[in-house]
């Protein structure tokens, strides 16, 4: 998926000058990175606000046309409004298509329905992680990637070395050989009846 946003330089910069910035429905930001100085953008509201609900937008390369010259970004960091739908700064990274990038990216668990320990078994699929970070040239980077659970077993677990990543792509570990990344979890209550069951079941009569 390709993301492009329209932007415009700024030259002022401070809590006022956001303000109002805001009240004419645009968002301050900032490009930095690369070789080139940091540059003060603003970008109209709607537009950001609607790329950033999309889970993509936020692992994708964005084109960033700023006064018609395109630079492309990731975004870093965005701020948001506690309790209104108004974005209040972002923060874009400039990628050089040369140089190998960083950038954490959703993980999509699938198959859910027809693995044995969800299926047969009645198990919760338990994700210990949510997104993971790459490190990958800009254009081989995924929007997401997909963590199959078709195999799984009830009690059983997905761990990194497990997953399938695109080429060029290749997981970031910090500490962790080989984390675990999903399991599917046994009911508290069906292991307690298990228990029980085990715990009343009548001693195996000894051979003569």
């Amino acid at each position: 998926m390709t993301f492009e946003l329209n932007a415009q330089k700024r030259t002022l910069q401070g809590s006022g000058a956001s303000r109002r910035l805001r009240r004419a429905n645009k968002v301050p930001a900032i490009i930095y990175g690369g070789t080139a100085a940091p540059a003060l953008i603003e970008i109209e509201h709607n537009e950001l606000l609607l790329a950033l609900r999309k889970e993509a937008f936020h692992s994708s390369v964005v084109t960033l046309s700023v006064d018609g010259a395109a630079e492309s970004v990731l975004v870093r960091d965005s701020q948001m409004h506690p309790y209104k739908p108004l974005v209040l700064h972002v923060d874009f990274l400039r990628v050089d298509a040369t140089h190998v990038i960083q950038q954490k990216v959703p993980l999509h668990f699938i198959n859910a329905e027809a693995s044995p320990g969800v299926k047969l078994s009645g198990g919760n699929v338990s994700p210990a992680m949510n997104e993971i970070e790459v490190a990958c040239l800009p254009q081989d980077l995924p929007s997401f990637i997909d963590v199959d659970l078709k195999d799984l077993e009830a009690g059983q677990s997905l761990h990194l070395s497990q997953i399938v990543f695109p080429e060029g792509v290749k997981p970031i570990t910090h500490g962790t050989d080989d984390a675990v990344v999903v399991t599917i979890s046994v009911k508290k209550a069906e292991v307690a009846e298990d228990a029980e069951g085990t715990e009343g079941a009548a001693p195996a009569t000894p051979a003569a």
